[in-house]
């Protein structure tokens, strides 16, 4: 089943009511719509845009099957002459985004809508589940890489991640984000991550004897990492330890793992251990409610720790768990539009971004209106027309990824730091753009363009309806 017959369902009941008004009322000339973040969380500097590729695959293959129009007919909200609208509705629209893997700010569109209203409005919910969620996993991972000094971080998460759907996308959106695999076996098959576990405590707890466990592990998967912490976690080393003064030449285990307590203080004594029986091969491989700032404490203190796997706090972002994400019209039928809501105003128009850089390193963004000339790297390009994902859209996941190393390489230190920033990054309107912004809202004062980034960073929204 594709995969916009699977959700053609999967939005707000507002979205059909709206496109039922739309249809009565024959409004079906061209809309604009910007997805974009309000703000960026707390303790974060920048946002990696991630779920493009989501994105398209639903609105190429969006249609209404007989079983989603039976049920829309049971509800008792919808005409007829709406539901037959709806039987031969497809996506026609163009579609501007950034590459997945861009670093973006807040209030610079992460992804524009270009098509009749009704269409425009429909794929809202959609777009903004997928982008939302790809977008917040990645920049949470992101950090998680940076803390670990080039260390490898592997996604643990599956099984408490948030649904089936967040367990695949938070492997992906990972892996784009620097993690150098999943324990996620589906997402390994399914986008050709490469995949990375061993054994559980519950392997040891089936054994009547530890030793005896990680013998026979060992020897049904020589290069494997051995898990040491089920009972006393420094006994679980020296028995490693025994096996491979038993097995000699076919020694061939790469990692002992740790999972639990002090791991600064056991990952020492069992760098020591492994040191003094001549192991040094053998690489210590650490887990257990572990995040960026974990990471970063445990190395910043020397831990003599090799890579890293993380689950729970990441692929939840739990410290973050939304960005404040928005999905907004910016014009309709060749007129520009702007909501003017108090912490809610957006910017009128079809826009780019333009990315300055100095050195290699970027140091500010300037949006403007479309067709603009600005000095920069342009970063929202033509990924789908009529209906049509663009031929040159990157798809494979590793090009992606290496796109993404490049942006992040590029970023100031500052904007690096897992402390929140005292120094936003720049992001600033045209000329024009901030007088369009002047026109369309007659005597409502507006901030300073270059002010604009530091207005939409870091701030709560202010509850309820976050529309």
């Amino acid at each position: 089943m594709s995969t916009g017959r699977l959700y053609a369902l999967l939005t707000d009941l507002y979205q059909l009511t709206m496109l039922q008004a739309y249809v009565i009322e024959d409004m079906f000339d061209t809309a604009v719509f910007d997805l974009f973040a309000r703000r960026l969380p707390r303790q974060r500097n920048y946002l990696i845009a991630c779920g493009l590729d989501d994105a398209l695959v639903y609105l190429e293959s969006l249609h209404f099957d007989d079983e989603a129009l039976a049920y829309l007919a049971s509800i008792g909200k919808f005409k007829a002459e709406f539901l037959d609208y709806l039987a031969s509705f497809r996506f026609s629209g163009d579609v501007y985004a950034v590459p997945e893997g861009t670093v973006v700010f807040p209030g610079e569109p992460i992804l524009e809508v270009v098509a009749p209203l009704p269409q425009a409005q429909l794929v809202e919910s959609f777009l903004l589940n997928q982008i939302h969620f790809q977008t917040l996993v990645a920049s949470k991972v992101s950090r998680v890489v940076t803390a670990a000094r080039g260390k490898p971080v592997i996604d643990f998460g599956l099984r408490r991640y948030h649904g089936i759907d967040a367990g695949l996308k938070a492997a992906r959106a990972a892996f784009i984000a620097g993690a150098q695999g999943t324990s996620n076996v589906l997402a390994g098959q399914r986008y050709g991550i490469p995949l990375s576990g061993t054994m559980a405590h519950s392997y040891v707890l089936a054994h009547s004897d530890e030793a005896e466990a990680l013998a026979h592990f060992a020897e049904v998967y020589p290069d494997t990492v051995l898990l040491v912490d089920t009972y006393d976690t420094l006994a679980g080393v020296r028995k490693v330890v025994a096996l491979a003064q038993r097995l000699g030449s076919e020694f061939h285990v790469r990692a002992i793992r740790l999972d639990s307590g002090n791991l600064l203080e056991l990952s020492r004594q069992s760098r020591r251990i492994l040191d003094e029986a001549a192991l040094k091969q053998v690489g210590i491989f650490a887990s257990g409610e572990l995040d960026e700032n974990r990471i970063d404490n445990l190395l910043k203190e020397g831990a003599p720790i090799d890579a890293f796997g993380v689950g729970t706090r990441m692929g939840t972002s739990a410290d973050a768990p939304f960005i404040d994400s928005a999905y907004k019209l910016v014009s309709y039928a060749g007129e520009n539009r702007m909501k003017l809501s108090a912490g809610k105003a957006t910017s009128p128009g079809r826009k780019q971004v333009y990315r300055l850089e100095k050195d290699g390193y970027a140091v500010g963004d300037v949006m403007t209106l479309h067709g603009e000339s600005q000095a920069g790297k342009p970063l929202i390009q033509p990924v789908m027309r009529e209906g049509r994902r663009l031929t040159d859209t990157p798809t494979d996941l590793v090009s992606i990824r290496h796109h993404c190393q490049r942006e992040i390489a590029a970023l100031p230190k500052h904007i690096l730091q897992l402390q929140q920033s005292e120094q936003s990054y720049r992001v600033s309107l045209s000329s024009a753009l901030e007088m369009e912004r002047h026109r369309l809202s007659g005597k409502q004062k507006l901030a300073p363009a270059d002010s604009f980034c530091r207005m939409n960073r870091n701030s709560p929204p202010t509850g309820g309806n976050t529309d």
